[in-house]
């Protein structure tokens, strides 16, 4: 989804998109990622990148309660944010750890479970990055639906990935887990609302049958 030049808002939420990866050059210009700093740069990208698989998430509800339709055209570009992020926490994993050491990345993957977690919910971002386009909703149809809707099995991958490898304070993690329950939850209620009222419905014909 690209926007006219009219639409401020989009362009303004573009830019911001931008903002944490300018923070992190910062940082690591001014040598301000403490001790272990391929560690946290780790974590930082990992971070941003379930960061906007909230965001993304967040937006269904919030258009249920504020009856803004608007807020569907930021969907994409929140998605493809994660994805970007994702992408970023992968390099610095194979660049900066390994230095594309191939054998070694290999290796590592195999004596880390966690990291299959992690691969696979970059997977889902990778191919609902990959069909975010309007072509590819008309040619995946029904299923462009169903893809998407993977996303949440993605966060929850990437949250077990997180706390798996993560040592010490679990509060980060725990939290976006919250988060992603409370989104996920909402929608759940929300299905179980929808179906109570088409069962109550009669339909037309046998409504004149009844009348």
């Amino acid at each position: 989804m690209m926007p006219g030049n009219a639409d401020k808002y989009w362009w303004t939420m573009f830019a911001g998109g931008l903002l944490p990866l300018l923070a992190l050059g910062f940082d690591i210009a001014n040598h301000r990622l403490g001790g272990n700093p391929i560690q946290a740069v780790h974590i930082f990208l990992g971070d941003w990148a379930l960061r906007f698989v909230c965001l993304g998430l967040a937006i269904t509800p919030l258009q249920t309660i504020s009856k803004w339709r608007g807020l569907a055209a930021y969907r994409q570009l929140l998605g493809l944010y994660a994805w970007f992020y994702a992408t970023l926490h992968l390099l610095a994993y194979l660049a900066a750890d390994f230095a594309l050491q191939w054998g070694m990345i290999g290796i590592d993957i195999l004596q880390s479970p966690y990291i299959w977690l992690g691969l696979s919910a970059y997977a889902i971002l990778l191919a609902m990055g990959l069909t975010s386009s309007k072509w590819a909703q008309k040619r995946l149809g029904k299923n462009w639906k169903k893809l998407h809707r993977l996303i949440y099995l993605a966060a929850l991958a990437a949250i077990v990935h997180y706390l798996w490898q993560l040592k010490g304070n679990l509060a980060e993690p725990m939290l976006y887990a919250l988060v992603i329950a409370i989104l996920l939850g909402f929608r759940v209620l929300v299905w179980l609302k929808n179906r109570r009222f088409n069962r109550l419905m009669i339909p037309v014909g046998k409504r004149n049958t009844l009348e």
